[in-house]
């Protein structure tokens, strides 16, 4: 049996960003709100434009808010009770890269569909995969560097130099945490954390899980996609931007080429036909 060649994927962007924390965002929430579409949840829009996804349960609320009233860009909430205040909370500015939004909805999406045992699961330390440790251990694999910068904070700082996550120990103002950068965690690039290019946080009662799928996302050394034009979609002047090269013509891709530069052919009935003297013979009648 013949195989289908695989169809080539198209990559969005012709230079290369690495590190990869220091892309900034592709501009579109599609691919982060995608994961949790797919699960069927609702979605609804402002009249500014803003987009607001709901599990069907109402114990998850998404909001994708371009036109907010900060540089909240994305707010993430869950609650015990759908009445209640959030049990926890994540927020994205609006220039965080896309894949490390994409990739905390989708842990996401697959935490609700085991249920609120999962997506509600608090942090416990010494508590196997509860274990807070466990959200930064991607990043200490790949080389990041822990501190501690004050008392009361641990920081992981990349290799080089410019991004870090920090976690905050003792109580926090539970409030503060879901309106403000004073949250247990955060995540952020840039050369100062007080002057972060973009940032991401997360509340005390966050899942483990969740902060492990942005952390091993962040962590990955493969560089990130854009388009050298979009400078806002990089930190310029601290990001490498390697050229993306066209992949090699499969055979498949050169058959077409030749093809398609191959004049057509003309139909049997329209050729001409030429007798053995020097006049052209006059076509016969057609049958």
């Amino acid at each position: 049996m013949t195989q289908k060649p695989e169809a080539r994927h198209e990559i969005d962007g012709d230079v290369f960003v690495s590190p990869r924390h220091l892309a900034s965002t592709t501009g579109s929430g599609d691919p982060a709100l995608a994961p949790l579409l797919d699960l069927g949840w609702s979605i609804e829009h402002d009249d500014l434009g803003n987009a607001y996804t709901n599990a069907p349960d109402r114990r998850i609320r998404v909001g994708y808010l371009p036109e907010g009233e900060d540089d909240g860009l994305w707010r993430i909430n869950a609650y015990r009770d759908p009445f209640g205040p959030p049990t926890w909370g994540a927020c994205f500015n609006d220039r965080t890269p896309t894949e490390f939004v994409t990739a905390f909805t989708t842990a996401l999406a697959k935490a609700y569909a085991q249920g609120p045992d999962t997506y509600l699961a608090r942090p416990v330390a010494g508590i196997d995969e509860h274990d807070p440790f466990h959200a930064v251990v991607p990043l200490l694999k790949n080389g990041w560097e822990i501190d501690r910068p004050r008392w009361g904070v641990f920081a992981i700082e990349a290799p080089d130099g410019q991004a870090g996550m920090e976690f905050t120990t003792g109580d926090l103002d539970p409030e503060a945490e879901l309106s403000t950068r004073d949250a247990r965690w955060q995540l952020w690039a840039g050369t100062s954390i007080d002057r972060p290019v973009w940032y991401a946080t997360a509340s005390t009662d966050t899942p483990v899980a969740l902060l492990a799928a942005v952390t091993e996302c962040v962590a990955d050394p493969a560089p990130l996609p854009r388009w050298r034009q979009d400078t806002s979609s990089y930190i310029k002047g601290m990001a490498q931007l390697t050229p993306i090269l066209p992949s090699a013509p499969t055979p498949l891709d050169v058959r077409r080429a030749v093809a398609s530069r191959r004049p057509a052919a003309l139909p049997a009935a329209s050729v001409p036909r030429w007798s053995t003297t020097s006049r052209p013979a006059l076509p016969g009648p057609r049958r």
